[in-house]
């Protein structure tokens, strides 16, 4: 969730000037033999990536998802990844051409993954925040998402006002519900696990009053798990979900952002939400979570769309000053 108020306009800006600085820092280094290990975000950094070209010719492109999120992401009884994250990197790999190679990824090594390598695309609940991005690079959103708060029907949990100095609060390494908590509610003992399934069973045994996490992910469990009531249905500010690649691995998500448009026209994540979404949410929450070509909906999509045509202006610049800064 985002932690500080700042205008899209702002951040999209932002994320334009973070582009340039990556492409000119690219431009003063040597190309590598490798296809492990092609670019840098930042001079002197870790961080790496392979191109598009590069994952082509690989014939494989390494796709980070989570292994135990139902209904985003989970490895079923046959050992078959799943979910509606999966659903939409299976696509991205039949028209990329190449196949994928799923990488299990947990909340809080998902950056980590980017700027070592180890994975070309997150695909795993990702949301957006301006923080987030100043380490790795945002494609367009496919879903919207909020935080939420589950705990047992015996104590239902429906406010965070007047917190019980002795509870702890349930939340996962590395999510935006920590960040936003950490803030927000300083005084709230949190008590932090690294995988879904920890959190998940640390709610179940009593060792925390309740769990802070995206809106969709305790929706799902509550559904799936009786006894459980989600009192906090939306805690904080409304984001967004999107894939993440490489700071400065621009053809990659200038690829992405043209996959999501297009399978936007054929509605193809409001076909994913049915295929692997509605027996968990049902078609009441359909068009409240699914985002199609990556516009959010309602009085937001023509600032979204007035933004989106700011940024490319933005890295348009980026790109001619790179340009210049090569042919010097």
């Amino acid at each position: 969730m985002k932690q500080s108020k700042i205008s899209r306009r702002s951040f999209l800006l932002g994320l334009g000037a973070v582009s340039a600085a990556a492409v000119l820092t690219a431009c003063g280094g040597s190309s590598s033999a490798s296809t492990a290990a092609s670019g840098s975000a930042a001079s002197g950094s870790s961080v790496v990536y392979r191109t598009l070209d590069q994952i082509k010719e690989s014939g494989t492109i390494n796709i980070g998802v989570f292994s135990d999120k139902n209904p985003f992401g989970y490895v079923d009884e046959n050992g078959e990844y799943q979910g509606y994250d999966v659903y939409f990197a299976r696509r991205l790999g039949e028209d990329l051409g190449v196949e994928i190679n799923f990488v299990s990824t947990e909340a809080a090594n998902r950056i980590e993954y980017l700027q070592t390598g180890k994975a070309d695309v997150i695909l795993a609940n990702f949301t957006v925040t301006p923080e987030r991005a100043e380490e790795v690079d945002f494609a367009l959103p496919y879903m919207n998402v909020a935080l939420g708060v589950i705990s047992p029907d015996s104590n239902v949990i429906t406010t965070l006002d007047n917190w019980n100095a002795d509870d702890q609060m349930i939340v996962i390494s590395g999510t935006t519900a920590e960040t936003y908590l950490t803030k927000e509610y300083p005084d709230i003992p949190l008590q932090k696990y690294d995988s879904y399934a920890t959190a998940k069973n640390a709610l179940e045994n009593g060792n925390g009053v309740a769990w802070a996490n995206d809106n969709t992910e305790v929706i799902a469990f509550a559904k799936q798990n009786p006894g459980y009531t989600v009192g906090i249905p939306s805690l904080g500010s409304q984001d967004t979900i999107a894939p993440a690649v490489s700071q400065g691995n621009t053809t990659v998500l200038d690829w992405l952002n043209e996959e999501i448009k297009a399978l936007g026209e054929e509605n193809f994540f409001h076909k994913d939400y049915e295929e692997t979404l509605v027996d968990t949410y049902g078609l009441d929450y359909e068009d409240e979570l699914v985002v199609e070509g990556g516009v959010t909906g309602g009085a937001d999509a023509a600032s979204s769309e007035a933004a989106s045509s700011e940024a490319a202006s933005s890295e348009a610049a980026a790109s001619e000053v790179a340009s210049s800064a090569a042919a010097q």
